[in-house]
């Protein structure tokens, strides 16, 4: 999936999951689209030119994830998400 796609908003409820990781910044396993696992610390959610990013913390530093990249996410607190569009 190229960067240049256009921006498939994700569910609602997804995204309410995701806002409660950040509040908390919650530790996710994250499975991209592209087959890559990130084990990420939640910290904010952003958009920019139209495009939603989850913003974690990997290894000490940030990283923006499109949320439409991302396949699924998981955390002991919240189980296991399979994210999917709006």
């Amino acid at each position: 999936m190229s960067m240049n796609d256009e921006y498939q908003p994700i569910n609602c409820d997804d995204y309410d999951n995701l806002e409660l990781a950040c509040q908390h910044h919650l530790v996710l396993s994250l499975k991209m689209r592209s087959g890559e696992v990130v084990e990420a610390k939640a910290n904010d959610l952003l958009m920019r030119k139209k495009v939603e990013y989850l913003v974690v913390e990997v290894n000490g530093e940030q990283r923006d994830l499109r949320l439409d990249h991302i396949e699924s996410f998981s955390h002991p607190e919240i189980g296991t998400v399979v994210v999917s569009a709006e």
